[in-house]
């Protein structure tokens, strides 16, 4: 099944007999959290998820968006109506970074059927309303590791042996600046890919070709053994989900920046070259 679904795609499967539950992972970094955006106009149907309270655990030393306890999750999943045998559609506001933190959260989690809006609410053409649904309790009983996961080491490891890509801005990469983490730079051997080039002027994804040229010229083929990091686990997932759409397999770092750079005797690399 592709990871990612258009807005009229979507507007049939919901007009349909078995629609998919519907998620909004509305949110931004830094900023104050987004329910109210969402209690004033959503999709029909879906339900508000909260990235920073139930898609990832306390901030501390594992990162800003360490994985969160799979069963507060699970129970979270179940509330918002999640069964597995249940499509999932999940959006954002736009940028789809949170969506797909959702997307990669639920799919390692073992959800077999998870989609992403492309271009999120703001490709969505169809009503929206204020109303807040209650939905029946889902069935969704979380099993990690469906989708592969890096620790700290995992990732030192694979950007000496396969291919280890950064989803930050290059300037970041760089070590320029560095607004949220302790120090610049990256993780030695990794390769600077940022998530922005992921997504056409239009806010959609490139095609899965375009997306396969993209990361084939980034050195990953479908039989690379290929990880990404980002600042905290989230852009990451975008990168993830891109190269599932272009049919390349990618474990996610999700501690990333935010916890590498949190360990003094970590290895950091400057400038524009992996090394």
């Amino acid at each position: 099944m592709n990871a990612i679904i258009s807005a009229p795609d979507l507007a049939n499967e919901l007009a349909g007999d078995h629609p998919p539950v519907i998620l909004d992972v509305r949110w931004q970094l830094g900023g104050p959290n987004l329910r109210p955006e969402y209690e004033k106009a959503h999709i029909p149907g879906a339900v508000f998820v909260d990235l920073d309270a139930e898609l990832a655990g306390p901030a501390g030393s594992g990162g800003r968006h360490p994985l969160p306890d799979i069963g507060a999750f699970g129970t979270a999943m179940r509330a918002a109506g999640v069964s597995a045998d249940r499509g999932v559609v999940v959006y954002d506001g736009g940028l789809n970074w949170a969506a797909a933190r959702a997307w990669w959260l639920l799919r390692w989690a073992g959800h077999p059927s998870v989609r992403v809006l492309d271009g999120g609410l703001a490709a969505w053409a169809g009503t929206l309303t204020a109303e807040i649904p209650e939905p029946a309790p889902g069935t969704f009983e979380p099993v990690p590791g469906t989708l592969p996961l890096l620790d700290a080491d995992g990732a030192a490891a694979l950007a000496r042996t396969g291919l280890l890509l950064d989803a930050r801005a290059a300037e970041r990469y760089r070590g320029d600046v560095e607004p949220i983490d302790p120090v610049g730079g990256h993780i030695p051997g990794a390769v600077s890919a940022p998530t922005t080039q992921n997504v056409a002027e239009s806010g959609l994804f490139r095609t899965a070709a375009e997306l396969a040229d993209r990361f084939e010229g980034l050195g990953a083929k479908p039989d690379s053994e290929v990880g990404v990091y980002c600042g905290s686990g989230v852009s990451g997932a975008h990168q993830v989900l891109a190269l599932a759409v272009a049919g390349i397999p990618a474990a996610l770092y999700v501690g990333s920046w935010s916890e590498w750079s949190r360990d003094g005797d970590r290895p950091v690399a400057t400038g524009p070259d992996p090394q």
